[in-house]
């Protein structure tokens, strides 16, 4: 609690009903409770570990006379699945808890009427207690009968000594206590990225993840964190369950936000906790990044991943299927295979005791629907060992790019199979630094290694048919696919560069096809082609053939996300050697600038200026702000209306830190006519004249409690 001990919480008495009040949590081992900064006063306690409760008497407990602490989880808790708990002072119960008198406590509990004895009781809950907001009772007997005082008080139990430890003290920070990061999008190519304010200490984003466990039924009777990741990972979004999120990837967004305007996920957990509906809209990034916010408010230690060139498999024929006419055109109607540019996802740490060995580590948590592309539904958590070794979630991140030529009696023929073009570049953000770290070795082997193509082949025979060995790009003549600078409201140069490595001239006949595609995958139908022939001499001649597009050509069909793809097929005349390439081109645009105008301190306004140029040729309509910051109040959206073509735009906003630290604020502009514009400013804020220490909610100096302890129980971080 930053360093900051609560205050005791009281309520109302009558004769004999005992009160609760939370004592502060006994450190760990390691020195990661400081870090931890809700900024509200919860319980919220780890797994394993220690805690104390102060029960106010009238008198000392008799002999003869007993006390009971009573834990209940969820609308139905029942003794069978360990969701209601009876734990007998001095004694433990046959589910691991245990409370014992604890006499290295001495302070009064003051200010409870009638009630002058303080008896302070060391609770314990056992690593494998089920996770999620409890209820606590007291059960107290004596000559005059049975009585039952519940606490007014809402619970979080969750541990560090269970399947969630990491060795690291690096991982932990950065998985489970960060409360801002990056989120990766954009091309293989071009790869771009995002501020995203995770905001899992912000006041109510506590209660709005256990309102998520809560509405998602629990997760009592499976070993916790796999359950919790499965609950939360259906629950974010509101597919079949009314969930956190609604998708939605048909780019009118009137009736809600643009998932391109988010800039964090506490506006959206505490907009769902308040109203109890779904929020709209989520892609695949706010998906993620709401389950990163959910799961490491939680304790799970979890990463937000993007995956290049992401394949969505119809048929389950686990081969990504690209069809081409007679003249070697796309057949867009035929190619439901898609590829999305970029696809967002989750990884979460846990040992699995319940699997065979091996199993442990990093699991693959999914919580975008995917029925945008593949017609179903199935969200939720992969076991990473699978996917590396191609029997699960496989198609997502190695699979075979098979070409399929039409043929003069209507069938279709392999003509080129490309190997390695799914799943690039797969990335996260490091653990303590700001820099992308790329993790596509932990996902597969290296392309074209003995084990990937073993890898590939085990997934291939659990497919809808056999693989398919068609030709690959070896051969005389090769292709490749390149463009110039690609920046929104410029001229855009595409080029194709094929070689004649043979000893004989080849004759190519070259076809370009240019379409605009969302970042699912889902392709418009093409405005430009061009067909091309070019002459190669021998011996590693080659030729460069271009096609230049202006902005009034490809503006009218380059949405939010969308991209442009580039389609070029080529024959050689003399051998019928066949090569097809495909390149994403993701049109930049300019970073919000963000500078803070003077000094932080907590609970002063600080103007922030935001900077940023319109690159369009045109003026940039409908423009709105959006701040938000962990520990920082912002301002809500505002519409800045019109900004000139090529127009410097220079805005200023005053904002308040809550919280000392160091701080992240991320900025969105959402407009017509360009994708939502990101950016951030990383700063330090100073605690304000009261000496605060960074965590609202806390008391001041003269309202912390002065304890002994006769020793700290020990314990590991895990979150």
């Amino acid at each position: 609690q930053n360093g900051r001990q609560p205050q005791p919480r009281h309520y109302p008495l009558t004769k004999w009903r005992p009160s609760l009040s939370p004592a502060p949590l006994p450190s760990s081992r390691r020195p990661i409770g400081s870090g931890v900064e809700f900024a509200w006063r919860p319980l919220v306690v780890r797994r394993g570990q220690r805690f104390h409760v102060g029960v106010a008497l009238p008198r000392p407990l008799r002999e003869g006379e007993g006390l009971c602490l009573e834990l209940t989880l969820g609308p139905n808790p029942q003794v069978s699945k360990g969701t209601h708990v009876l734990v007998p002072l001095g004694d433990s119960s046959p589910t691991g808890w245990r409370a014992e008198p604890d006499e290295g406590v001495a302070e009064p509990l003051g200010g409870v009427a009638g009630c002058d004895h303080a008896l302070w009781v060391g609770l314990t809950a056992p690593p494998t207690a089920p996770i999620g907001r409890y209820r606590l009772s007291v059960r107290t007997r004596t000559e005059a009968g049975e009585l039952r005082r519940r606490s007014r008080g809402k619970k979080g139990i969750f541990g560090a000594e269970d399947s969630v430890y990491m060795e690291k003290t690096s991982d932990l920070s950065e998985y489970v206590l960060n409360e801002s990061g990056r989120i990766f999008y954009g091309t293989e190519e071009q790869i771009a990225e995002r501020a995203w304010n995770y905001g899992q200490f912000e006041p109510g984003v506590l209660e709005a993840c256990l309102y998520i466990l809560d509405r998602g039924g629990g997760c009592p009777t499976a070993p916790p964190p796999a359950m919790v990741a499965r609950v939360v990972s259906a629950m974010v979004n509101s597919l079949d369950d009314s969930g956190v999120l609604v998708g939605n990837w048909t780019g009118d967004y009137s009736q809600g936000t643009n998932p391109s305007a988010w800039a964090g996920s506490v506006g959206i957990l505490r907009s769902f906790h308040g109203s109890g509906a779904p929020v709209r809209y989520g892609q695949c990034w706010v998906f993620a990044g709401v389950v990163t916010t959910v799961l490491r408010c939680l304790g799970l230690p979890t990463r937000t991943v993007t995956n290049y060139n992401s394949a969505h498999d119809t048929d389950t024929s686990l081969t990504t299927d690209i069809y081409l006419d007679e003249a070697m055109r796309p057949l867009e109607r035929l190619n439901t295979d898609s590829v999305w540019n970029f696809h967002v996802w989750n990884d979460c740490w846990m040992k699995r005791p319940d699997l065979p060995q091996g199993y442990d580590g990093w699991q693959v948590v999914d919580a975008t629907p995917q029925e945008t592309s593949s017609g179903t539904g199935y969200t939720g958590l992969y076991w990473f060992i699978l996917v590396y070794t191609g029997y699960t979630g496989f198609i997502l991140v190695n699979s075979d790019k098979v070409y399929w030529q039409r043929q003069a009696h209507g069938g279709f023929a392999v003509v080129h199979v490309e190997q390695g073009a799914i799943g690039r570049r797969i990335s996260t953000l490091g653990a303590g630094s700001a820099a992308r770290v790329d993790i596509t070795d932990q996902y597969k082997h290296p392309e074209g290694s003995e084990e990937e193509r073993r890898a590939v082949n085990a997934a291939t025979s659990h497919g809808s048919r056999p693989r398919q060995r068609g030709p690959t790009s070896a051969g005389e003549v090769t292709l490749t696919v390149g463009s110039g600078p690609a920046v929104a409201g410029a001229e855009l140069e595409l080029r194709a560069v094929v070689k004649n490595q043979g000893a004989e001239p080849r004759t190519l006949r070259l076809r370009f096809s240019l379409c605009a595609v969302r970042y699912t995958g889902v392709a418009g139908a093409a405005f430009r082609q061009e067909q091309h022939r070019r002459t190669l001499p021998p011996e590693q001649a080659e030729d460069t053939v271009t096609m230049t597009v202006s902005y009034a050509e490809y503006q009218p069909h380059v949405g939010d996300q969308d991209a442009l793809k580039l389609t070029v097929a080529a024959a050689v005349q003399e051998t019928g050697q066949v090569l097809a390439k495909e390149l994403l081109v993701r049109l930049h645009t300019p970073e919000l600038t963000l500078t803070l105008l003077g000094p932080a301190v907590v609970g002063q306004e600080v103007p922030v200026q935001v900077v940023f140029q319109n690159p369009l040729p045109e003026p940039l309509t409908g423009a709105s702000l959006r701040m938000e910051g962990a520990g920082i109040s912002c301002p809500k959206p505002v519409s800045l209306g019109s900004v000139g073509a090529g127009q410097t735009l220079r805005l200023s906003q005053s904002v308040t830190p809550l919280r000392a630290g160091q701080r992240r604020l991320a900025a969105t502009l959402e407009s017509a006519a360009l994708p939502p514009l990101t950016g951030s400013v990383q700063f330090n804020v100073a605690g304000g004249d009261a000496g605060d220490t960074g965590s609202t909610g806390n008391a001041g100096n003269g309202g912390r409690r002065r304890r002994r302890r006769r020793g700290r129980p020990g314990g590991s971080t895990g979150g």
